[in-house]
């Protein structure tokens, strides 16, 4: 989330060709530090580069793109390959499509670096942004503005400008990237970049849109102005915008937002002004009001307009779209509905740790304010044992903050079991929590001071020391009622040893040491005696005792406030020499003491006012929630803060978009203008298709030739047609782009002859095409997210996500009675009745009560589209290999059973499981479980059941069915599933029979929650690149001599756990692959035998806590003979 601001990233221009998307997301992150003389001083071969050079300088292409390709691998694993420059720029030129993206690809990593040599190759660049094929001219664009030189900054900025009117939107996006690029490297070019930005804004393809306010928050984020005409297009195209850009469109329009609408904050404010009125007030007094109270809070409809399109992201799957969402929702919403989003935070809290944190730490923030939203989930923030310090602190805090007098019992209750964690940090941090509920909830105070005096006779001296601390913050409130806690802490000096916690209790001795007459002189007699071995703050503290009984009791503390003070005069820490002599000029009046010594009484002996235990988060709320600053507490480099709400209304006209002539020539609105003029087609794609084909297909060509249809469409082709990106497809794109460029006017005097000929028909062939496109737009674009909204929001979003302003929406019965009176081609009939059918199915991502489900095609029909974009498009195409992993039966089931229930204890009754490693019948969520009951009394045991289950959350199980009668000396096996939740906690339940009751619970070992799987080598390796870094758990260990074969480790690995065997091309490393049984996250096990009897055990997983438990598990059985 943090990493899209970053100027020079270039992970989001490439969306076109695996090897350049793949490999350039990687360059972003290559060290810039040269490696090259190290390694050549050690390797053994010192020509190493020499038959890379040898290659480029080939005759044949095919060498040349082989060398590429290694040169790009190398410079992915970090390698230094600047020394290839020279021989890589001489290949600029060449006319292979796929070796000119590679070298494109160097070009961009080292342009910077060698400006020299690549200003050479400038001609080269510009005759490239020339170039039919789109990914070439995009490429040569990015290569350009990577050369950071300041001559040629005019080339640049002429390059930039002619891309912002091409063809393609991908190009039209690089050029977005590309002016962040100028703008940092030559400011004065302002002016002339915002020009652009305008132009760009407004684009209609959403593949442009996220980069252009990108570009337009780091150039000119203050130009509101530029955001006017494009506002209600921005929150229509939302939801079909790539992910990064959602983000980004979406914190824009916040900040947007709070300059041009109204508070909606007013409406509660009003409502309840309104109830009061109409409960207590007379009619007489209602109708004497002024006129300005009786005008109720309107919510504009470009206000309501960005609300209700950003609902449905909600449910995204990016967890930076819903949380830029809820911080929308949070600063612009009416207070009534900020908790829509409560529900998909909540959600969030069960993605990777890293995400866990952001959201906690909004959650925190904006629980202080409205502890109403998150109350009912507050289960959802009870620590876990798994959690890192840092996700236990942020629990407690959100747990302190929705505490309240309804569940205050349920909190201190959790929170007394925080506090015997081994985590000392949190247990200290659940005290100052106990603390914080006691001065918020007058209810419990006592009872919280009670436990927390509990708590001093604790073994662990963190804990005594941190109630020390509560305790002393508490007792300010009430000092006159808590006097013998007082005597007890002082008690408890000689056993602490904190530092912190002896100065609070010196501190509270001598604030209140008149109420402990009797305690306080011993106190300062035992500080004295070890003054010189105490800590600083100790020191100052009792300094502070003694000048206070001084003041009070002087007869018994003269002598040892003076021996304290001469103590302090000779002290190593000029504080304390200095706090010493200050002391005794304010306490002991002599000749020099000056007029403050007669107040000094007042000084020392002054009530204090108690501490407010307030949260930390308290100020963050001055932050625009999900942004860096919020997250550090400070204003970082590049914040953009929130403006206050405007006090009168802006005027709205100024989102009104007027049709103007130059945009009414080159753009057809679908939807909003009715009757649009022939000529207002854009980038035509093809004419020779439209003056051959019907109705229907010259209106599918004529739109796919307006700008609109060429920026939705583009986008969505460019992520279709992933499975050809080669020479030949680059080539024919670039013939019809130029053939498309050239026959511009004969398409469009070819689409007015159509249209004279036929224009109901077209009408209306037009009208299904979009209500067509939209919905397979909608189903191809989102898969798993499916947008659920109200069905008037729903059928308005989609009719306005391919138009700049809301149209009227056009329902599904409407589009059905178009299509029967189209008559249509058989084929395209049958088509549409097949949509039909599978728009009923009804599709939820997320049970949201906000959320109507709405019905989406499971088989999206491809787009129609002119050949000349099909052709242009298919230069972005990946090949997509799909991954084969299929759970497959257990290599070895071990035959070891586990007593669930000894005979004695059971009256006769003896009961044992094991489990059979077999997918359960009754869920896939669980594990199967057989039971073995065996009766070994002399009477009929009768009525055998499960009773109550006693189950950590989110445990389940599905009980055997009962047993009438089991005879003496039978025996029965039973299945049963219990889903464990991918973790080791034991299932309790209780094991019935017509007359007792026995607790039994069954607990797995770690290597029961999985399930094998077959997978090949290769996508083992592809699997654990992707698991590295804290999803990677390695260790060397010692294998027995017996467990040094092949085959005694396979089989004690799985033996040990349900592991599948991946086939190995190597003797001496050996694969297993698993998949837990909940989550379905795999388990990737790597046993690489060593010299001298040691392996290496290697262990990659996402659940970090199961991974680090079968390492032990396994590292145990292979050291066992």
């Amino acid at each position: 989330m943090l990493s899209m601001s970053n100027n020079n990233s270039m992970s989001y221009n490439d969306q076109g060709g695996a090897v350049e998307s793949a490999t350039e997301a990687g360059l972003e992150t290559t060290p810039t530090t040269s490696t090259g003389a190290g390694f050549g001083l050690f390797s053994t071969d010192y020509k190493k580069n020499d038959d890379l050079k040898a290659m480029l300088e080939s005759s044949k292409d095919s060498l040349k793109l082989e060398a590429m390709k290694r040169i790009v691998g190398l410079i992915a694993k970090g390698k230094n390959a600047s020394e290839l420059f020279p021989a890589v720029v001489k290949n600029v030129a060449s006319k292979n499509i796929e070796l000119k993206k590679l070298v494109y690809v160097y070009l961009v990593r080292y342009a910077e670096e060698q400006q020299d040599v690549a200003l050479l190759s400038i001609c080269t660049f510009q005759r490239a942004l020339k170039d039919p094929n789109q990914l070439i001219r995009a490429s040569a664009l990015r290569v350009l503005s990577s050369v950071r030189v300041p001559v040629i900054v005019p080339i640049m900025m002429l390059a930039i400008k002619e891309a912002a009117t091409d063809l393609s939107p991908y190009v039209r996006k690089t050029a977005a990237h590309a002016i962040q690029k100028l703008y940092s490297l030559e400011p004065d070019q302002k002016e002339h970049l915002i020009e652009v930005i305008e132009k760009l804004l407004k684009d209609k393809s959403t593949l442009v849109a996220g980069s252009v306010v990108m570009a337009f928050e780091e150039v000119c984020p203050d130009r509101i102005d530029l955001i006017h005409k494009n506002y209600r297009k921005l929150c229509n195209v939302l939801v079909d915008v790539e992910e990064w850009g959602q983000v980004l469109i979406i914190n824009m329009l916040t900040r947007y937002a709070r300059t041009q609408f109204l508070s909606p904050w007013k409406q509660d404010e009003i409502f309840e002004e309104n109830c009061e009125q109409a409960f207590y007030g007379s009619d007489d007094e209602r109708n004497n009001k002024s006129e300005p109270t009786s005008k109720p809070y309107v919510m504009d409809p470009d206000h309501r307009l960005l609300l209700r399109n950003t609902k449905p992201l909600l449910q995204s799957r990016n967890t930076a779209v819903v949380m830029a969402v809820a911080q929308l929702y949070w600063h612009l919403a009416p207070r009534s509905e900020v908790s829509l989003v409560t529900k998909s935070l909540v959600r969030l809290l069960r993605s990777h740790r890293e995400v866990q944190f952001i959201v906690l730490q909004n959650i925190a923030t904006m629980s202080i304010q409205r502890k109403g939203m998150f109350e009912p989930y507050l289960k959802s923030f009870y620590v876990r044992s798994t959690d890192p310090t840092h996700i236990k602190t942020l629990k407690l805090e959100i747990l302190t903050n929705l505490a309240n007098g309804a569940n205050i019992s349920t909190v201190l209750r959790e929170f007394q079991t925080y506090v015997k964690s081994q985590d000392k940090q949190f247990a200290a941090a659940t005290i100052q929590a106990i603390g914080r509920c006691a001065t918020n909830i007058s209810e419990v105070t006592d009872t919280c001071l009670n436990g927390l005096v509990l708590l001093l006779s604790n073994r662990d001296e963190t804990v005594v020391a941190e109630s020390v601390v509560v305790i002393k913050k508490l007792l300010q409130t009430q000092p006159t009622q808590h006097s013998d806690i007082i005597k007890h802490m002082a008690k408890l000096l000689d056993n602490i040893a904190v530092p912190m916690a002896r100065a609070s209790i010196v501190w509270l001795i001598g604030e209140y040491c008149e109420r402990v007459p009797k305690i306080a002189p011993d106190v300062l007699r035992k500080m004295a005696k070890a003054f010189t071995c105490e800590e600083e703050i100790v020191k100052l503290q009792t300094l502070n005792l003694a000048a206070k009984l001084y003041l009070t009791n002087a007869k018994q503390t003269k002598l040892l406030t003076q021996y304290i003070l001469n103590l302090g005069k000779y002290d190593p820490n000029y504080d304390i020499r200095d706090r010493t002599r200050f002391i005794r000029q304010l306490i002991v009046p002599n000749e020099k003491s000056g007029a403050l010594s007669k107040y000094a009484k007042k000084i020392f002996l002054a009530s204090k006012p108690a501490p407010v235990l307030e949260s930390p988060f308290k100020d963050r709320d001055r932050f625009q929630l999900g942004t860096l600053s919020h997250t550090l507490n400070t204003k970082a480099s590049g914040y953009l803060e929130l403006s206050d709400w405007p006090v009168m209304a802006p005027d709205q006209s100024v989102r009104n978009v007027e049709v103007v002539e130059p945009f009414t020539q080159s753009t057809t609105l679908a939807g909003k203008v009715k009757a649009a003029k022939p000529d207002d087609a854009f980038y035509s794609g093809s004419g020779d298709e439209e003056a051959s084909g019907s109705g229907s297909e010259s209106c599918s060509s004529e739109e796919s030739g307006s700008d609109s249809e060429s920026g939705s469409d583009d986008e969505e082709n460019g992520r279709k047609k992933s499975s050809s990106d080669s020479a030949s497809s680059s080539n024919s794109s670039s013939s019809s782009g130029n053939e498309s460029r050239s026959s511009q006017s004969e398409s469009g005097s070819k689409k007015k002859n159509l249209k004279k000929r036929n224009p109901r028909k077209n009408k209306k062939s037009c009208k299904n095409k979009s209500e067509n496109d939209k919905i397979t737009k909608s189903g191809s674009k989102t898969k798993t997210d499916s947008v659920s909204s109200e069905s008037e929001e729903s059928s308005s979003e989609k009719s306005s996500s391919s138009s700049e302003s809301g149209s009227e929406p056009e329902t599904d019965s409407d589009s059905g009675t178009d299509q029967k009176k189209q008559k249509p081609k058989p084929k395209k009939e049958e088509t549409k009745e097949a949509r039909e059918k599978t728009t009923k199915q009804e599709v939820s991502l997320l049970d949201l009560d906000d959320f109507a489900p709405v019905s989406m095609p499971t088989a999206p029909r491809p787009a129609m589209l002119s050949p000349s974009l099909i052709t242009d498009l298919e230069g972005l195409s990946l090949l997509n290999t799909s991954l084969s992993i299929d759970v497959t039966s257990p290599v070895y089931v071990p035959a070891k059973s586990h007593e669930l229930l000894h005979r004695m204890s059971g009256k006769g009754l003896a009961a044992q499981y094991h489990f059979p490693r077999q997918p359960c019948i009754y869920s896939s969520d669980m594990v199967s479980v057989q039971v073995t009951l065996t009766n070994s009394g002399d009477q009929t045991v009768e009525d055998i059941h499960i009773g109550e289950k006693k189950l950590p959350s989110g445990l389940q199980i599905h009980d055997f069915n009962s047993i009438e009668s089991l005879e003496p000396g039978a025996s029965i096996t039973v299945s049963m599933g219990i889903d464990f939740n991918d973790s080791t906690q034991a299932a309790n339940f209780q094991l019935c029979t017509k007359s007792d009751q026995f607790n039994v619970s069954i607990q797995p070992a770690v290597g029961e929650l999985l399930l094998p799987v077959t997978m090949s080598e290769q996508d083992f390796r592809t699997q654990q690149g992707k698991l590295t870094g804290m999803n990677e758990s390695a260790a060397t260990i010692s294998v027995n001599q017996e467990n040094s074969s092949s085959r005694a480790i396979v089989h004690k690995v799985v033996t040990a756990a349900n592991l599948g065997v991946v086939p190995s091309a190597e003797d001496r490393i050996h694969r297993f692959a698993a998949k837990t049984v909940k989550a379905a996250d795999l388990v990737l096990v790597t046993v690489e035998l060593k010299e001298a009897s040691t392996a290496q055990l290697l262990i990659n997983t996402e659940k970090t806590v199961i991974g680090s438990m079968l390492q032990q598990e396994l590292k145990a059985v292979l050291f066992q003979g």
